[in-house]
């Protein structure tokens, strides 16, 4: 009897251990994180990752950052706990998967998962929306080709970027890998966004309107409009979008057409060059991986201010209305873009579809542009008569 009960134990450890193997989770129930570690990049934000009573925290505090462009992420190795020989199967692929919340939305976070090997850390990257601050929203990404074999060590992240100038707050009720056959798992959950996704061409979009309201706004003389901005072009003056450090373009469409209708994928902002003066070492100054990041054109949603303003007699003050820059604006950019500087030329800049559905249901008033770095750019207004001034492309969803 005594044999048959060791027996049964035994039997039931072997299935523990399989199990134990074939999956990592951690719940976050315990008073200390205990084998995460967690740190910054670029910039100059700081972080900590700290339990809370049944979750942890991802606490990020950016009010020593200048220029908004930093990352911060949580990164554990989980290689005792999975099977990497299955992976020699393409049946199988790792899948990540959290449960978060956010402190101040919409907001983004992403999954990345490498291995000792990696090179390439962008390959097995997801972004997702996370359009609200009430509610935990279970967030997951399969791998397409991961690249690992046994001997490798794999570690899995979860990563916030560029979320401000202040302090924010980034919660996980827990966070699993697993190694699953992609054929019954299921499709990933969350809103996912594809991160620099490639720029498809504008006819295989099927809707295409131009901008209703677009003008300058300059914090530096914020009682004065700048729908006047123009420069003189061998057939005479044009007006212009010039952006610079204290001055910004807001755009605005007219959406009734579309009220109540769903957008099919992300979605294209074009604007025509006019010119783009270059210049400033940033990557002597600051290295490779950071100078990179700089003289840029930063596409922003607008989220506050008055929603009904005209190009005709908008300034910042009157647009602002007595709000500060985050209640106005997402401080988390949709995109950073490189810029075409020979006038003329198109810039297509990626707009994802849940911001797309945003501005089409209202909730986003319409969009700001301003640089990232020193830099100072100017496009085609939409008062010219050759209709190069700024549009968006996009489908919507059959009914």
């Amino acid at each position: 009897m005594f044999a048959e009960i060791k027996s049964k134990i035994f039997l039931l450890m072997i299935i523990v251990s399989v199990i134990c193997r074939a999956q990592f989770l951690d719940s976050f129930d315990s008073k200390k994180i205990e084998g995460w570690f967690f740190f910054t990049g670029d910039g100059h934000a700081k972080m900590d990752f700290v339990p809370m009573d049944g979750f942890a925290r991802i606490i990020i505090d950016g009010t020593k950052d200048r220029d908004n462009v930093y990352w911060t992420l949580i990164k554990r190795d989980v290689t005792a706990f999975l099977d990497l020989n299955k992976l020699k199967d393409s049946s199988y692929q790792l899948r990540v998967e959290a449960k978060v919340r956010v402190h101040n939305a919409p907001r983004r976070v992403n999954f990345m998962v490498n291995t000792n090997r990696t090179t390439n850390f962008h390959i097995d990257l997801m972004e997702f929306d996370i359009p609200d601050t009430t509610d935990w929203h279970v967030i997951s990404m399969t791998t397409k080709k991961f690249d690992a074999c046994p001997g490798d060590t794999v570690y899995v992240q979860l990563c916030a970027t560029d979320y401000g100038i202040g302090k924010y707050y980034v919660d996980l009720d827990y966070y699993k890998a697993d190694i699953v056959n992609v054929n019954s798992v299921g499709p990933d959950k969350g809103v996912l966004v594809p991160y620099h996704p490639a720029i498809p061409a504008v006819n295989t979009f099927s809707n295409h309107i131009n901008v209703t309201q677009d003008c300058l706004i300059n914090s530096n003389f914020p009682d004065v409009n700048f729908n006047n901005w123009h420069v003189e072009e061998q057939n005479g003056d044009v007006h212009v979008l010039t952006i610079n450090a204290n001055q910004w373009a807001i755009l605005r469409w007219d959406f009734t057409k579309y009220k109540n209708l769903e957008v099919d994928g992300a979605g294209l902002l074009e604007l025509t060059t006019q010119s783009v003066p270059r210049g400033g070492d940033f990557i002597k100054a600051y290295g490779q991986d950071f100078g990179e990041e700089f003289n840029k054109l930063r596409v922003i949603e607008i989220l506050g201010g008055d929603p009904d303003w005209d190009q005709n007699d908008v300034t910042y003050n009157n647009f602002m209305i007595g709000n500060n820059y985050s209640n106005v604006f997402n401080e988390q950019m949709i995109y950073d873009a490189k810029l075409n500087d020979k006038s003329g030329s198109k810039n297509f800049i990626t707009i994802s579809k849940p911001v797309l559905q945003r501005l089409i249901d209202g909730k986003t008033k319409g969009l700001l542009i301003r640089p990232l770095g020193a830099l100072d750019a100017s496009f085609y207004a939409s008062e010219n008569q050759f209709g190069n001034g700024p549009k968006l492309h996009f489908n919507i969803e059959a009914k």
